[in-house]
């Protein structure tokens, strides 16, 4: 069996979870799903002073020589952040092996920090094979030491032979703190298709500026779309745009503000009249998509379940943004799908 080799100096008296919280605000984390997940809840534990259930998600090797001296060790440590990177894993003699790269920043009573990296490795016997009382993930080992990186860059490339962690995505990690900042208490904490808060469906528009020379290269533009919320019938995203120019920022989509008159001043009777009488700017978008082919964004807002009163917005990208181009109006009540269109201001890209 492939085996990671660890670094030499065990330094397991590292309390954390990345909050400066005493043991009353810190969050309870006790989850064994993954050798990632195992690793954050050690740190819970150690922050709410949880000892005796720290000690426990280590396995026969532990961490100090008794109960006693694990829990001393912390006496001077403060708060602790902390970073995984890549997890590997390799399967041997009825049992999974995970290699979580990681780096740690312990700030002491004092407040002074200090940046450590390693490996931790975990083990999960197979569960077909386990006679009574069941074992779950565990700590097998681990080993960190000193590291003269920042905290950010700290965080080992691997463990052994384990692959390399993903080049990070600087622009989507900017758009999703951004979306995170200013709608994660508003959003729903999980959509749909069961991604959680702040996972954005991600594109890359590549397109010329309007003035650009035949030999220029293209420049490019990341659109995000985060889902938002879900009601009856009408879901809501938030978007956001990169570009090596303007950074990250949010889209805000113009629409008109309309004067619709009917017949008898009953809604439920005939359309007399559709004006725009100003415009507004949403913040977000109902029933949207985006089309890669046409690049457009294309939201359609439901007054109803049935859907036959409804506005439809489309939004073309050009030169670096995306403009209202067309805005269709169902105002009629009647059980049918007849929009007509009241802005079109269509044009090629």
């Amino acid at each position: 069996m492939r085996r990671i080799l660890l670094a030499a100096t065990a330094l397991f008296s590292l309390p954390g979870v990345g909050q400066p919280a005493l043991a009353a605000d810190a969050p309870y984390i006790d989850d064994r799903s993954s050798a990632e997940a195992v690793v954050r809840s050690l740190y819970s534990a150690i922050n709410r002073h949880e000892f005796a259930r720290a000690w426990a998600y280590f396995g026969d090797t532990k961490p100090a020589k008794d109960f006693n001296a694990f829990v001393k060790g912390y006496d001077n440590t403060d708060t602790v952040e902390v970073k995984t990177g890549a997890v590997s894993n390799e399967g041997a003699a009825g049992s999974i092996y995970y290699s979580v790269p990681v780096a740690i920043q312990a700030t002491d009573k004092k407040g002074e920090a200090k940046v450590f990296a390693g490996c931790y490795t975990l083990r999960q016997v197979n569960a077909q094979i386990q006679e009574p009382p069941f074992q779950p993930i565990f700590i097998d080992k681990g080993a960190l030491k000193p590291s003269t990186s920042d905290f950010e860059d700290a965080v080992p490339a691997s463990c052994g032979d384990g692959p390399p962690p993903p080049k990070k995505d600087e622009a989507l990690e900017r758009a999703r703190k951004a979306f995170l900042a200013t709608y994660g208490e508003q959003c729903d904490k999980e959509n749909p298709e069961g991604k959680p808060v702040g996972e954005p469906d991600a594109y890359a528009i590549r397109y010329k500026d309007k003035d650009a020379a035949a030999d220029e290269p293209e420049r490019e533009t990341r659109l995000f779309r985060f889902f938002c919320s879900m009601a009856a019938y009408n879901e809501s995203a938030v978007y956001y745009i990169y570009d090596d120019v303007s950074g990250v920022r949010q889209l805000q989509f113009a629409s008109p503000e309309l004067d619709i008159r009917y017949e008898n001043n009953n809604s439920e009777g005939k359309v007399e009249g559709i004006h725009i009488i100003g415009f507004q700017t949403d913040d977000q978008l109902v029933n949207s998509d985006y089309d890669d082919k046409t690049k457009t964004i294309t939201s359609m807002n439901k007054w109803r379940g049935v859907g036959d009163a409804s506005s439809t917005g489309t939004y073309l990208f050009r030169n670096g943004n995306f403009s209202l181009v067309q805005y269709d109006v169902d105002a009629s009540y009647d059980g049918e799908i007849n929009p007509e269109t009241v802005l079109d201001y269509n044009t090629a890209p």
